[in-house]
C-alpha cells in the first residue's frame, strides 16, 4: 500500500485515478513538492507536530468550499482530510502492534477502495474535521507513550517494506503533511474569505500607519513625480493615498473583494487580482513596465513555496532600477492567528532578515535596505527596500 495524492486523471474522470506509487524513499531524501525532510524529524517531535498539523485541517474544513474539488479529478478538502483521519487511526494501530508483538506484519489497507467504499465526499465536514482532531491526538498519544528503547522496534509491511517505530512515525507525518501542501490553496481561500468577512471592521478600525513614513518617503525618494506603482494589496486604500499625496500614480489591486469593492465606492479605479496567477501588466499601457511596487502587510500571507514566484513576476513587469517595498514579520514558521482587526484566523507566514534576502536576490531584486520596526500587537516587521536588476 501507499500514502499519496490521489494521482490526476483526465477532465472526464469522476474518481482520482487509484495512487500505485511507493513512498518510502520519503525516508532517506527530501520530498521535492510538500519539502518535508525526514531526517529532520527527531522522535520526540512527532506529537507536536501530529498536533499542530490537525488544526490547518480544522479551518479548511470550515470553510464554505470544503466539499469543492478544485479539478474533477483531484480531491476537495473534505477527501483530503477524511483520508487523513483514516491514516492517523491505521498508524496509530500499527503503532500498538510493533510496541506488543514481534514484528507484525501489517494487513494491506486499500486507501482508494476506502475513500470510495466510505464516500469522503459524502461526509460531513464539521464531523470530520472532530475526527480527524480526534485521530491525529490518539495518534499523537501513541507516539507519546513508546519507551526510549522501543523505538527501533519492527514492523512489515505487506509488500515487505520493513519499518522501525521511528521510521513509520517519520512516514506517517509526511503523509500528513503533503496533504496539507496538497490543499494548499485552501489556505489561502480561507485567508481571503477571513479578510472579506470583516471589510466594514477593518477598514473603520485603520488609518495610514505613521510607522510607515519613513519607508514611504525612501520609497518616494527612488521616483519621480508622475511614476506609476503597482500596489498589491491596496486594502482600505490608506497607503495608496499617501503615495498619491507624494506625486506619483497608483494602481490598485486586492485578491480580496471586499476591499477591492470598497476603494471603487471611494471613486477609485481598483483590480481583484492575485499576484501568483493573474496578469499584473498594466491593462491600459501593458507593454509599459511600473516604475515600482508597493507591497506593504500583504506578501506575508503568500505560502513560502510561491513567495520566489510572486516576487519574480512582480520583477517581471517593473523596469529595469525599479523599486519594491514588502513588509513583512519576523519570525520562523507559519501561524493561524485572529490577531487584529479580523475576527477569522489567517494565516501568517514569517521570515527572518538572511532567507528574505535570499529570496529577493534570486527573483532579480538588489536589496538596498531592511528596517526592522516593531509592530503595535508585539511584533517586529522587516521592511525592505529593494531595486529592480537591469
Amino acid at each position: 500500500m501507499t500514502y499519496d495524492a490521489p494521482a490526476e486523471a483526465g477532465p472526464e474522470a469522476i474518481h482520482p485515478e487509484p495512487d500505485t506509487k511507493d513512498w518510502t524513499w520519503i525516508l532517506d531524501r527530501p520530498c521535492p513538492e510538500c519539502g518535508f525532510v525526514a531526517g529532520s524529524v527527531t522522535a520526540d517531535q512527532l506529537p507536536e507536530l501530529i498536533r499542530d498539523n490537525a488544526t490547518y485541517w480544522e479551518i479548511y474544513l470550515a470553510a464554505d468550499n470544503a466539499r469543492e474539488r478544485p479539478r474533477p479529478a483531484v480531491w476537495s478538502s473534505l477527501e483530503y482530510a477524511a483520508h487523513v483521519r483514516d491514516v492517523h487511526r491505521l498508524f496509530a494501530e500499527r503503532v500498538e502492534l510493533m510496541l506488543t508483538e514481534h514484528e507484525p506484519s501489517f494487513a494491506n489497507w486499500d486507501q482508494d477502495a476506502t475513500a470510495r467504499d466510505s464516500d469522503y465526499a459524502a461526509q460531513d465536514p464539521e464531523a470530520v474535521a472532530d475526527e480527524l482532531m480526534d485521530a491525529a491526538d490518539l495518534a499523537a498519544a501513541t507516539y507519546e507513550k513508546v519507551p526510549p528503547d522501543a523505538w527501533g522496534r519492527r514492523g512489515v509491511r505487506s509488500n515487505g517494506d520493513v519499518f522501525s517505530v521511528e521510521t513509520l512515525g517519520r512516514y506517517h507525518l509526511h503523509d500528513a503533511v503533503h496533504h496539507l501542501w496538497d490543499v494548499r490553496a485552501a489556505a489561502k481561500r480561507a485567508t481571503v474569505a477571513a479578510y472579506d468577512a470583516s471589510v466594514a471592521t477593518y477598514v473603520q478600525a485603520t488609518s495610514f500607519s505613521e510607522q510607515t513614513r519613513s519607508v514611504l518617503d525612501r520609497f518616494l525618494a527612488e521616483l519621480e513625480t508622475g511614476d506609476h506603482v503597482l500596489e498589491i494589496g491596496s486594502g482600505p486604500g490608506h497607503d495608496a493615498k499617501a503615495l498619491e499625496a507624494g506625486g506619483v500614480r497608483v494602481r490598485r489591486t486586492d485578491i480580496t473583494e471586499g476591499f477591492v469593492a470598497h476603494l471603487r465606492k471611494q471613486g477609485f479605479a481598483a483590480a481583484c487580482l492575485d499576484p501568483l496567477s493573474d496578469d499584473l501588466r498594466d491593462p491600459v499601457h501593458p507593454d509599459v513596465p511600473y516604475a515600482a511596487v508597493w507591497a506593504s502587510a500583504t506578501l506575508l500571507h503568500v505560502a513560502r513555496d510561491d513567495f520566489g514566484t510572486v516576487l519574480g513576476r512582480l520583477a517581471a513587469v517593473t523596469r529595469p532600477g525599479g523599486t519594491l517595498h514588502v513588509s513583512l514579520k519576523e519570525g520562523d514558521g507559519e501561524e493561524w492567528t485572529n490577531r487584529g482587526h479580523v475576527e477569522a484566523p489567517r494565516l501568517f507566514v514569517y521570515w527572518r532578515e538572511p532567507a528574505l534576502r535570499t529570496a529577493l536576490e534570486e527573483a532579480g531584486w538588489e536589496v538596498l535596505e531592511v528596517g526592522h520596526a516593531d509592530g503595535r500587537l508585539g511584533d517586529v516587521w522587516l521592511d525592505v527596500l529593494a531595486r529592480r536588476r537591469g
